[in-house]
């Protein structure tokens, strides 16, 4: 890292021996530390491989060529374990998989695919993802509004030109999807509706009509196969339909019969948000975006599941006849409290569909089988006709969670081959911590009828499970993401934190039912991994980092043996290859350090301190405490922090002293350890925090106490300007970025899920909000700046506008930093540059 600054100049205190910096900066000198730092983080971005997928002995992933910008396909051939020796592992060389091939010109980005790139936090461009089919090898990605196509058979001569797929709709097609068992069928989202295009005729048909194709969503505000806001924002889905995993053949028509789940939205009772897109919209009274966004206490949108059915005839044309099919008994009959659909899918089967149903206030979650019997073509309008509940259809309730803290939601869900028992692996928090779980419900078992009154709650049946065993256990944390189960060899590989909450590893336990719940790490200690695996669980990539190195790749063999004592596989794991080496960053990038502490609330709490580049004995620094505090966010880890703190990193170049801290609130401690904050957001995290920055300046010495501010962004803005209400003592400066000022604002999703709705805990929103102590801002002028985006969809630039309003009638002092949001190209870059050289200005002269 490039580090333009000499030792800085000191002074002595009056009265004492210690020395404090006082060099200021040019303009152009805090610009240019941005421009270097902003360049460093997007070569460190552009060398990480990933998206993996393993197909025989070759690896397929993404990532940034050299001198390129743009993400694109690339491979490397693994070799075969007799391939390789017993001392040495090759390094691979990156192949480009895809010929240089000139997509449509790029015309920006359509409003959905600003909103989903927003949700996801994506800022790569090129390709950011591809679907792969591995029995016919047919892999699909979008470019610029098209859809392309090609098939690497191994054989093919290499690189290979994609085929773009013919279309009668020329904007985006998001979120498409193969087939799984018809790869010349694929799948995509435009304007809300589901359409479907058969690659072998170019056939291309609509299944779905919810709003007539038009482009206004506020006038027609359903959507199918799109998942809704809040579980795109709140709950980490961004899909709303799935393949049925099989095909039905009717001999008689000679028609092969598909299915699609999906889930469709009706946005009609959230309110719509009017939103000015840019400075010059404000002016001149245009560019303004409209948003449905469900605030706390008011009404989400409602959402239904649903499936679709076609069928393609023997000469490979679509039927022309498409049916919907409604579930029988809708969900706000059966489950009246169920709130939220998070997850859905199919069993392995294919013979039954799967549901996840979360109540409004997020503490009881319900896992509901919908066999395809619970599906109809016509819904009859009066149910009270219904005479018999045993003639209607059982959804059957597989398993419920509760909790009096709330549910996080996870992606852990994975059903067993079909056996004696219907069987399923799944995780919860009931331990305190997130632990993996075997569900066994057996077919003979007596079963309860619907504990709702009405009829209609009477047609879904709870299956008390013959036994839930817990399969891990302690006080640490299963990943919510990701698990690979052999089922040949009854093994769950996941990620957890088993040896240090710092450090995720890939480990694996057996569900054998003589095994015992030991648990094996299969990664190196000292770092963090992320991890991919092959279908048959012989090998995996890890992409690991620690704060003293940058990323590696490494593939490595499993190797299972015998079973040994206690019926638990010993499993042994070997590298094969090199994909990628750690960056050298020469002798001006400054590692930070891991420090921790036991907190007055008997905690073992973690933090970072980044010092500043030649530190000299006895002098005292100026401080940034940034922070972020917030539930679901861990920042204090063993990984890399030049990609995504390099901000911090340019602080500490330029001689300030940074300090992370992750206090009660922060994620992969378990749920009691984040469920501090439940109904007093704001209330317990600065209290942390101080007790943090006090620590770590008498341990370090070189902090100066009179000189520190608190900078953070999103639940990171909030509490920096809670750490100056709370705190004026501490904190001499805060800088908000993007902060939330009223929860009465912000959605529901969130917002209940830790601090219930504005109508029943009115006083908790009250004691939280940043305007209920806008009185005990400072007077002092420049100890506060606000940064907000004006088309922030997640934060709006409503709460800061909210709290300006109460700080004019205060008359308490506070400076404004507002940029258009620009999603791409050299204006957002120049505006990203201006206002981070804005803020270290704000810093320098205050600090």
């Amino acid at each position: 890292m490039y580090n333009a600054w000499t030792s800085p100049e000191n002074e002595q205190f009056p009265g004492g021996t210690q020395k404090r910096t006082k060099e200021r900066r040019s303009w152009k000198d805090l610009q240019f530390a941005v421009k270097v730092t902003r360049g460093l983080q997007q070569n460190l971005v552009n060398r990480i491989p990933h998206s993996f997928t393993f197909s025989r002995d070759r690896l397929y992933f993404l990532a940034v060529p050299t001198n390129s910008r743009e993400n694109t396909i690339q491979y490397v051939d693994l070799p075969r374990p007799l391939e390789r020796t017993c001392v040495e592992y090759p390094q691979l060389e990156w192949q480009p998989l895809l010929d240089t091939f000139k997509p449509l010109p790029f015309a920006g980005f359509s409003k959905e695919e600003q909103l989903l790139r927003e949700r996801k936090r994506l800022g790569a461009f090129g390709i950011t993802s591809y679907d792969f089919n591995d029995s016919s090898r047919r892999f699909l990605f979008p470019v610029s509004n098209s859809l392309y196509t090609f098939v690497d058979w191994h054989n093919n001569e290499m690189p290979v030109m994609p085929d773009e797929i013919p279309s009668q709709v020329h904007e985006a097609k998001l979120d498409a999807k193969i087939c799984p068992c018809d790869a010349n069928i694929v799948a995509f989202i435009h304007r809300n509706d589901i359409w479907i295009v058969n690659i072998s005729t170019g056939e291309e048909k609509r299944l779905t009509n919810t709003n007539g194709g038009s482009a206004n969503a506020m006038d027609e505000p359903l959507s199918a196969g799109v998942a809704s806001f809040i579980a795109q924002e709140e709950f980490d889905r961004y899909t709303g339909y799935w393949w049925q995993p099989k095909l039905t053949v009717d001999e008689t028509n000679r028609t092969r019969i598909y299915r699609i789940l999906y889930e469709e939205v009706d946005e009609s009772p959230v309110e719509v948000l009017h939103i000015i897109s840019s400075p010059e919209g404000a002016l001149q009274g245009s560019s303004v975006d409209s948003y449905r966004y469900p605030k706390a206490g008011s009404s989400n949108a409602i959402s239904k599941i649903k499936i679709v059915e076609f069928s393609i005839e023997e000469s490979g044309s679509i039927s022309g006849n498409v049916t919907e099919y409604n579930l029988l008994v809708p969900f706000d009959e059966t489950f009246p409290t169920m709130e939220y659909i998070v997850r859905a899918g199919w069993v392995s089967t294919g013979d039954s569909a799967w549901v996840q149903l979360l109540s409004r206030n997020q503490q009881h979650l319900t896992m509901v089988l919908l066999p395809l019997t619970c599906f109809s073509a016509v819904v009859p309008s009066d149910f009270s006709l219904i005479s018999l509940p045993q003639q209607m259809p059982i959804m059957q309730v597989l398993a419920e969670d509760t909790s009096d803290i709330w549910i996080n939601v996870s992606d852990i869900i994975y059903f067993l081959k079909p056996g004696s028992d219907t069987q399923f692996i799944w995780s919860s928090e009931a331990s305190g911590h997130r632990h993996l779980y075997l569900a066994s419900v057996r077919s003979n078992h007596v079963i309860s009828r619907g504990r709702s009154r009405s009829l209609i709650g009477q047609n879904a049946v709870y299956y008390p499970l013959v036994t839930q065993r817990q399969l891990t256990e302690g006080d640490w944390e299963v990943d919510t993401k990701t698990i690979w189960v052999d089922e040949e060899r009854r093994l769950i590989y996941f990620i957890g934190t088993k040896d240090t909450p710092l450090e995720h590893h890939l480990y694996v336990v057996s569900y054998d039912d003589n095994s015992t719940t030991e648990v094996q790490r299969l990664t190196e200690l000292g770092f963090s991994h992320s991890v991919s695996m092959n279908e048959n669980f012989t090998r995996f990539i890890t992409v690991s980092s620690s704060v003293n190195e940058t990323h590696r790749a490494m593939v490595y063999d499993i190797s299972h043996d015998q079973v040994v004592l206690n019926h638990v596989p010993m499993i042994t794991v070997e590298p094969v290859a090199c994909l990628m080496q750690p960056e050298t960053l020469g002798s001006d990038y400054k590692a930070p350090e891991i420090f921790s502490y036991k907190s007055k609330q008997g905690y073992q709490v973690y933090g970072l301190i980044f010092k500043p580049h030649n530190v000299e004995p006895g002098v005292k620094y100026p401080t940034i405490l940034y922070v972020y505090g917030g539930p679901q966010v861990q920042l204090v880890t063993n990984s890399h922090k030049g990609v995504r703190f390099l901000r911090l990193h340019t602080l500490a170049m330029l001689g300030y002293v940074v300090v992370v801290i992750d206090g009660r609130g922060s994620a992969q401690r378990g749920l009691h350890f984040e469920g501090h904050i439940k109904n007093r957001m704001g209330q317990v995290e600065i209290e942390d925090q101080v007790e943090g920055l006090q620590y770590i300046a008498s341990t370090t010495e070189m902090i100066d106490l009179s000189r520190v501010a608190i900078h953070g962004w999103s639940y990171g803005g909030y509490l920096s300007l809670l750490g100056l209400i709370q705190r004026p003592d501490v904190f001499r400066i805060a800088i908000a970025g993007a902060p939330v000022t009223a929860w009465e604002a912000y959605d529901t999703g969130y917002t209940e899920r830790y601090m219930g709705t504005p109508q029943d805990n009115s006083r908790a929103y009250t004691m939280s909000s940043v305007l209920t102590y806008v009185n005990n801002f400072p007077d002092e002028e420049n100890r506060l700046l606000l940064v907000h985006g004006l088309i922030d969809e997640n934060v709006h630039f409503y709460h800061t506008s909210l709290l300006i309003n109460e700080l004019v009638k205060a008359c308490k002092p506070y400076q404004l930093l507002v940029y258009p949001n620009e999603r791409h190209g050299i204006r957002q870059t120049v505006a990203s540059e201006h206002y981070e050289t804005t803020m270290l200005s704000f810093l320098q002269q205050n600090l």
